[in-house]
């Protein structure tokens, strides 16, 4: 059923590269564990033990203010078509934010996205699957476009401005670095 391995293969790859939606989990030493969704064309998988996402603004930052205190981090996809699996990618990550050089060096993996805010990138030291068989299947219809039009709608400085009033820290009070 389950196997472990120590790097992504091209099967783990492709997997990966047909899933319209992934799950970040992250903890601090303290303070809530968070678990987001992340969609859209935002993931990229940059060698056998990296990845990469585009994080786009989003209502916290938990995920950023987690990786600043303990860098830790699991990815997930499940398989809702086709044959059942549960993929995870155990590693390590860093944050990145446009006024980084990496920003500059990463950001033309993806495609332009209004609100991008950081790239996460995950150093993979484990690539793990399980079962899936009790994850039922779901149809996908497609992407959801009111984030992009909020974003696009508000403009650079008044996303900044939302970064500013409500990214800056996370529901616990810890600091994201935006």
């Amino acid at each position: 059923m389950g196997k472990q391995y120590p790097a992504i293969s091209a099967d783990t790859q492709a997997f990966i590269e047909q899933q319209h939606i992934f799950f970040v989990g992250t903890a601090a030493a303290d303070g809530r564990v968070n678990i987001s969704p992340k969609g859209q064309d935002t993931l990229r998988v940059l060698d056998a033990n990296r990845v990469a996402w585009l994080n786009l603004t989003g209502s916290g930052n938990e995920t950023a203010a987690h990786l600043l205190e303990a860098n830790r981090i699991t990815l997930m996809w499940c398989a809702f078509q086709g044959k059942p699996n549960i993929l995870r990618i155990y590693g390590t990550a860093t944050v990145y934010h446009p006024r980084d050089v990496e920003w500059a060096e990463l950001l033309p993996l993806f495609p332009p996205l209004p609100g991008s805010r950081q790239i996460v990138v995950v150093e993979a030291d484990l690539v793990q699957t399980s079962c899936g068989m009790a994850v039922p299947f779901f149809d996908y219809r497609a992407e959801r476009h009111e984030l992009n039009d909020y974003m696009e709608k508000r403009g650079p400085e008044q996303v900044a401005q939302y970064w500013h009033n409500r990214n800056a820290r996370s529901i616990d009070g810890k600091p994201t670095g935006i």
